[in-house]
């Protein structure tokens, strides 16, 4: 048998399986992530990124012909991390950490496999990979709260500019003859996302100093954010003319497009002078065709290769043999919870089957409590009897947002509970227009009252392994700020209220 056609043979029987082995190691989170998060307007663009990446490599085929195969151990490193970050998301449910997981993994096999010089041959293709992945959720709505901040303030100067009397509280502009909410669809991430990435993309072909071609990509932030601004000014200008169907159907989605695409004019504009103001006369490093060569065949099956693939193989078994979560249920039904609580009488109420079957809880319960001077506290908890990725509990933090609260005041505060002492709880200042709440939140995780979704998952973590468990449960208290109240009453009430609650909530939750 030709040598030369037993090496090409046995690289790509290693290539497969490598690539098996990736399949059925995260299938569950690249199902998610096809099904789930790229259907997301704000990602949609995300699914081209491997066909992109695709072609990154096919271009560098020339350079890795005449780059030596020099397998090397330095790629235990990222597979190593990468592995311990799969438990950490396979356990604690969380689909960011197996999607970086799942790179750390690919990046330490084309290590092992290839070498340090292979590796920096492909170093571009793999790090743009990442743009595939969503953002995580807390950053996700972290960066379109400010996109939306800053866009309406960009906003509501340019019509001020033009002539119009527009006033902004948080997200909403005041126009006199109407009201503007800047809402997530409006705050811009679905362009600047796609538009970072096209910068990302355009100066990997920018030959350049690295100081130069990192201020290019950086200047598509400032580009984004003013052209969305310019995009919200429009539609309070031609509201006054044209009435509401500016700001909805086919026009809103068409000014997303053209400001998307002139936005990117921007960028290729900036480009242009920058190599007539600041011209490098550095060529451009030749690839694909122009310096096509003979790819060298790899070694066969490397022993660097051999011990990723061996914990590969035991992840791939443990987390298909091993039930790490054991189902429990509350120690008593939700639906029993008392409807009289410390002087309070409550109205049960129930949730639309919708939103039952996106959060994908066991059991809930929902009450409408009063007092007798007529004070209103809203009472919320959701069990989960394991939670498991995609199926666990959400942060009010996280999802109030996006139904157009604004968190004015936000933080972990410890309430007094008299003789049992302090008890840690996620308090939050909330308003939306002209209505003003306040709301505390913990999470009751299996004897532990938690505050964060990192401490969350964290000990979602450790009990899965320790003791088989994940069940918890978020408490979630709302009350308004009637307007004849200041803050300060509203956090007396809520307090009195969670000093009758908690004894209560202990015979429902699991300890």
């Amino acid at each position: 048998m030709n040598p030369s056609r037993s090496l090409r043979t046995g690289t790509a029987l290693s290539a497969a399986l490598l690539v098996l082995l990736l399949a059925a190691l995260y299938r569950g989170a690249f199902t998610w992530l096809v099904t789930m998060d790229w259907i997301r307007e704000d990602y949609s663009s995300s699914g081209l990124i491997p066909l992109v990446v695709a072609y990154l490599v096919y271009e560098r085929r020339a350079a890795l012909g005449r780059t030596p195969w020099a397998p090397s151990w330095k790629g235990l490193l990222p597979a190593g991390c990468g592995l311990a970050l799969y438990w950490l998301g396979e356990l604690s449910g969380e689909y960011f950490s197996l999607y970086l997981s799942f790179w750390l993994v690919l990046v330490g096999l084309v290590w092992c496999w290839m070498g340090s010089a292979r590796l920096r041959v492909l170093g571009f293709p793999l790090c743009f990979l990442l743009a595939m992945f969503p953002l995580p959720n807390y950053l996700n709505n972290m960066v379109t709260l400010k996109l939306k901040l800053v866009s309406s303030m960009l906003g509501v100067w340019v019509m001020r500019l033009y002539g119009l009397s527009a006033f902004r509280e948080g997200n909403v502009i005041d126009l006199g003859f109407t009201r503007l909410q800047v809402v997530d669809a409006c705050s811009g991430l679905r362009y600047f996302i796609p538009l970072l990435v096209l910068a990302l993309l355009i100066v990997n072909y920018y030959r350049a100093p690295l100081w130069k071609r990192a201020l290019f990509v950086l200047s598509a932030v400032p580009v984004s954010v003013l052209t969305n601004g310019l995009r919200i000014a429009s539609v309070g200008i031609l509201y006054q003319y044209f009435g509401p169907v500016v700001a909805e159907g086919f026009f809103h989605d068409f000014s997303g497009w053209f400001i998307f695409m002139f936005s990117l004019g921007l960028l290729l504009l900036e480009l242009k002078l920058w190599k007539r103001l600041l011209p490098d006369p550095a060529p451009l490093p030749q690839t694909g065709a122009q310096a096509w060569a003979p790819v060298a065949a790899a070694p066969r099956f490397p022993v660097q290769l051999a011990l990723p693939v061996l914990l590969l193989l035991g992840s791939l078994a443990a987390s298909g043999g091993i039930d790490f979560r054991q189902k429990v249920v509350p120690t008593r039904a939700f639906s029993e919870f008392p409807l009289e609580l410390s002087g309070w009488k409550g109205n049960r109420t129930r949730m639309e089957q919708a939103y039952l079957d996106t959060l994908k809880l066991d059991d809930y319960s929902m009450v409408d409590y009063r007092d007798a001077g007529g004070k209103t506290v809203g009472f919320y908890a959701a069990f989960y009897g394991s939670q498991t990725k995609g199926e666990s509990i959400h942060s009010p933090e996280s999802c109030l947002p996006g139904t157009g609260w604004e968190f004015r005041e936000s933080g972990a505060v410890a309430l007094p509970m008299g003789a049992a002492g302090t008890m840690q709880v996620n308090r939050a200042y909330m308003q939306k227009g002209g209505t003003k709440e306040l709301t505390y939140y913990w999470f009751p995780q299996r004897g532990r009252v938690l505050t964060s979704l990192f401490q969350l998952k964290l000990y979602n973590f450790w009990d899965a392994l320790t003791r088989h468990r994940t069940d918890g449960a978020l408490v979630r208290l709302i009350t308004p700020i009637y307007d004849s109240e200041q803050v300060g009453d509203a956090d007396r009430r809520l307090q009195g209220f969670t000093r009758g609650l908690v004894p209560e909530l202990a015979k429902f939750i699991p300890h």
